[in-house]
């Protein structure tokens, strides 16, 4: 039998400080505009909240549901839509707020959904990115709070099963035998 045990990658204060300072450099960028941040749950939902409370431009909420992991700790590459938007996004400013950027499969998949809808332009903005997991080597973010090895991480929003989520911190997840 295993025991799961986390060990903090980064930080709470540390997770505060650069999610300020994306708030930033978002906001000079989109300076005297609105921007549709679409957060993308569950994950990214965390993040969005605390993005959007640093944002000085106005700001619109909306939320995408994905799914490419389920209870596995790797993505299954099939990216499946199961909460779509509330609000039209046709000639608006959009900022996906996701989690974590890996394969980078699950972000195009959105990418291409969105911009079929006639946004004005579509930024990404990750807490994490994990590049030496990436498939589609063209799928970056415009914005990164945070690049991270290779492990399995939760908190933040970031889960195992639905479970860590609710972390204040990142966290590597391993597997330890009792």
């Amino acid at each position: 039998m295993s025991k799961e045990v986390i060990s903090v990658l980064i930080g709470e204060e540390e997770l505060d400080r650069r999610i300020r300072e994306l708030g930033k450099q978002i906001s000079a960028d989109f300076a005297g505009e609105t921007v549709h941040v679409i957060g993308i749950l569950k994950g990214g939902a965390p993040f969005a909240c605390e993005l959007s409370k640093r944002l000085t431009v106005p700001v619109i909420m909306d939320y995408l549901q994905v799914s490419s992991y389920g209870a596995s700790t790797s993505t299954s590459g099939d990216v499946r839509f199961m909460k779509d938007l509330d609000i039209a996004i046709k000639g608006k400013n959009v900022l996906i707020a996701e989690d974590i950027i890996d394969t980078g499969m699950t972000l195009a998949a959105i990418r291409d959904s969105l911009a079929g809808r006639g946004a004005k332009q579509i930024k990404v903005c990750a807490l994490l990115d994990k590049p030496e997991r990436r498939i589609l080597k063209k799928i970056e973010a415009d914005y990164v709070g945070f690049s991270v090895p290779d492990k399995f991480v939760v908190g933040m929003g970031l889960d195992y099963d639905q479970k860590y989520r609710n972390l204040p911190y990142v966290g590597v997840l391993e597997f330890v035998d009792e």
